[in-house]
């Protein structure tokens, strides 16, 4: 079993079963899955986003194996993803409590309780309005530099998002943004893989992703030129050299993603 618990948290449970309590845990409800709850709730007049993993089952784990894809077993990828993203400076939520029990990864029971980020606004929703109402040159630019830098340090950190996409990109509105003062947190790290070195396959998912949820909002070629000096933190020529299959790639990529997304909707 691990249990780790700061305040207020340590105080209010201490003593008590924590894999108990935390279910005891009320309020908003945002998710609620077979084997998995997120939930916004208050404690002492503050927000915490709750995450409970109940186990997902061994049939839901080969079926995902089967179709490629990789399950989420608990609150675990969560909790070591924020602690990497501390350890290297890439501002993202603050993890308080973290709790896991079981050794069958099938059936485990775990959770993670983060603070909230308040007050902020998605970066999807700073932008959805860009196309009829362009904004400011340089704040643009700032934010493309700034999502550039952290994207680049979190994949360089051995971290890959798996759901890269600016509305997981929080704009701190606590104080007025403008160009040269703004702090921007990267969220919902619960499908992220940690490891030494991450592979070029999910690095290039992670940017594909990244770019297909930036299609609508008015970027140009200018700007995309920007974003890719800022990730790779190279000269620009010597990108276009050594990574031109890496932006082909990336262009049939985002379309497809679109074009799925213009059949299915939001159902990725």
């Amino acid at each position: 079993m691990k249990l780790i618990l700061a305040e207020p948290f340590k105080r209010l449970w201490a003593g008590r079963d924590a894999f108990t309590e935390v279910e005891r845990l009320e309020g908003e409800v945002y998710r609620e899955l077979e084997g998995r709850r997120t939930l916004r709730t208050e404690v002492d007049g503050r927000g915490f986003f709750v995450k409970i993993h109940r186990g997902i089952g061994w049939g839901e784990v080969f079926k995902n194996l089967l179709t490629a894809k990789l399950p989420v077993l608990g609150a675990g990828q969560e909790w070591r993803a924020i602690n990497r993203l501390h350890e290297v400076g890439v501002p993202t939520m603050t993890a308080v409590a973290y709790g896991e029990k079981g050794s069958n990864p099938a059936a485990q029971h775990s959770f993670i309780i983060t603070e909230e980020l308040a007050p902020t606004v998605s970066l999807e929703d700073f932008s959805i309005n860009w196309v009829k109402q362009p904004p400011q040159p340089r704040l643009k630019h700032a934010l493309i530099a700034e999502v550039a830098r952290m994207t680049g340090m979190m994949h360089r950190a051995g971290v890959n998002h798996r759901d890269c996409y600016i509305c997981h990109f929080l704009l701190h509105t606590d104080q007025p943004v403008t160009p040269d003062n703004f702090r921007l947190s990267i969220i919902d790290l619960h499908r992220a893989q940690t490891r030494p070195v991450i592979s070029r396959r999910w690095r290039n998912k992670d940017l594909a992703a990244l770019y297909f949820s930036a299609l609508d909002i008015g970027l140009t070629p200018r700007d995309k030129l920007r974003f890719l000096r800022g990730y790779f933190q190279m000269p620009l020529r010597q990108i276009l050299r050594d990574e031109a299959r890496l932006l082909a790639w990336l262009e049939g990529k985002a379309k497809k993603l679109y074009e799925r997304k213009v059949r299915y909707g939001d159902a990725l």
